[in-house]
């Protein structure tokens, strides 16, 4: 290991309860590696990349904003928090803090019925709505180097799928932020290099679990606990 990497940040094995940490509280405690103590520079450099940009100073504001008004009981105290708010009532509300007219919808063809709902909840709520399947532009998975033996159906032709093209596709419809819907691990990160609109994420792939991959995390001593060895 490089010795300058010897304190990389393990924040997810924080050994503290999270109420005590100092990433919570100014007097709270920390571990010898904790970047909130040791990454003051980054810190500041951080909120300076905020205030000297002010479509990233609003994106993080309104960021904030809906994070905060996405639960009720706040009167009676942090434990009678209720949350209120689906994913995709945040994301429609969001996008109008931010003003965005055009949203884009990059969707696995295998959740295209869910595609077609969330297209038409953002449309009536007044978004104009450019949507990209995954398999635009039907390019055989041969380009990729491919065999049969790498298909899901050995011996058909069989469209790779193009998260590339959704961008560039999405990037020349002038879209204000793109949505991802089902995209697999790694066309996601694909998308996601090449979109010149910022992006979230509404649902991720996870043709196991029903799209809820936390699923597995949850059961990990239990059901999932395979997953361990």
């Amino acid at each position: 290991m490089n010795k300058d990497n010897k304190l990389f940040p393990t924040c997810a094995s924080c050994p503290f309860r999270w109420t005590d940490r100092i990433c919570r509280k100014p007097d709270g405690k920390y571990p010898k590696n904790c970047p909130t103590v040791l990454k003051k520079d980054l810190c500041s450099e951080s909120l300076q990349l905020l205030k000297n940009n002010e479509e990233l100073l609003k994106l993080a504001r309104n960021s904030a904003i809906q994070e905060g008004e996405g639960y009720t009981n706040k009167e009676k105290g942090y434990e009678f928090l209720r949350p209120i708010k689906p994913r995709i009532q945040e994301i429609w509300e969001f996008a109008e803090k931010m003003g965005y007219k055009r949203l884009g919808l990059a969707f696995c063809v295998g959740l295209r019925k869910e595609a077609k709902v969330v297209e038409s909840l953002l449309k009536s709520k007044g978004f104009e709505v450019a949507s990209v399947s995954c398999k635009v532009g039907r390019i055989p998975k041969e380009e990729l180097g491919l065999g049969e033996e790498q298909k899901i159906a050995p011996g058909s032709f069989e469209p790779m799928c193009n998260p590339i093209l959704q961008s560039l596709i999405l990037n020349e419809s002038k879209t204000d932020l793109n949505i991802l819907l089902g995209l697999c691990v790694g066309h996601d990160t694909l998308f996601l290099k090449f979109s010149e609109s910022p992006c979230t994420i509404l649902a991720v792939k996870d043709r196991v679990l029903g799209h809820n991959p936390l699923a597995a995390i949850y059961n990990i001593d239990s059901y999932f606990r395979w997953l361990k060895k």
